[in-house]
């Protein structure tokens, strides 16, 4: 006997004291849109030190970036943690010339796609991710991400 999905577990936390951040719900609907099957995944909105100190840790990298993925387990039930650092996100929405919300949404999904094994360190890896990203951006109004990187000349 088969047991029934149950609906993903999402924590939000906002750890910024950037004003623009989504409402906790939005950021929830955006996720549960990129999961497939059950997960347990905290979603944490950082600042610029944060971020830095985590993309130091973890990745020896001394800058902070727009979302990190931390997986713990990469099978149903997914379980991870997200952290998006709010000062990057706005930054590079608003040199992308978007809304700051579709940008949020991006990196929320982009980072629930690492959680459950999407990757883009090769052209087909990148395609197959990107596929999925553009269609559940979509699906909330926003328009295809990479086009319109594409089209700045990224």
């Amino acid at each position: 006997m088969t047991s029934p999905s149950r609906s993903p577990r999402i924590t939000v936390q906002n750890a910024s004291t950037a004003r623009n951040v989504p409402a906790a719900s939005r950021i929830r609907r955006w996720a549960r849109a990129a999961l497939r099957g059950d997960a347990r995944v905290a979603i944490r909105i950082v600042g610029t030190a944060e971020g830095r100190l985590l993309n130091r840790s973890y990745r020896r990298k001394d800058y902070a970036t727009n979302v990190l993925t931390f997986v713990f387990r990469d099978h149903a039930p997914f379980e991870g943690d997200l952290a998006l650092c709010a000062p990057v996100i706005t930054r590079e929405a608003r040199a992308q010339g978007k809304p700051v919300a579709a940008h949020y949404a991006h990196m929320v999904v982009h980072g629930l796609l690492h959680l459950q094994g999407y990757d883009h360190e090769n052209e087909r890896d990148a395609a197959v991710m990107e596929k999925r990203e553009r269609a559940l951006l979509a699906a909330f109004g926003y328009p295809d991400p990479y086009k319109a990187a594409a089209s700045r000349g990224r």
